[in-house]
């Protein structure tokens, strides 16, 4: 699978950190539509698993596969929390400290890695 060229300007930033309470916060993601490519690519590779199971294929095989999704998703989730990181809660940093987003981009790290 080809990466994404990186870009060697600034981070990329959320453009608009929404949120009406806890429960319904929404961000527009600065590169929506390589994000989305980028997942259905991965939805195409979970078939491609799925098949191989249907199929019988050798145990190794599908694990190999299993493990290219798993790192194909990683990534995503890397790109977005980068996102997060120089937009959300920068923002949050320079307006009133911060607090509240370190601490939930240190829960989200924290679940990602485990």
């Amino acid at each position: 699978m080809a990466t994404q060229p990186r870009a060697t300007t600034a981070p990329a930033k959320c453009d608009t950190c929404e949120s009406e309470g806890t429960a319904d916060k929404r961000v527009q993601q600065p590169h929506k539509k390589a994000l989305i490519n980028r997942l259905r690519r991965i939805e195409g590779q979970v078939g491609g698993v799925l098949n191989m199971v249907e199929q019988d294929r050798y145990c190794v095989d599908i694990l190999m596969q299993i493990s290219a999704v798993k790192s194909a998703l990683d990534g995503v989730a890397t790109e977005i929390l980068s996102t997060h990181a120089n937009g959300c809660v920068r923002k949050a940093v320079q307006e009133d400290g911060g607090e509240e987003a370190i601490a939930e981009l240190l829960r989200v790290v924290r679940k990602m890695i485990r």
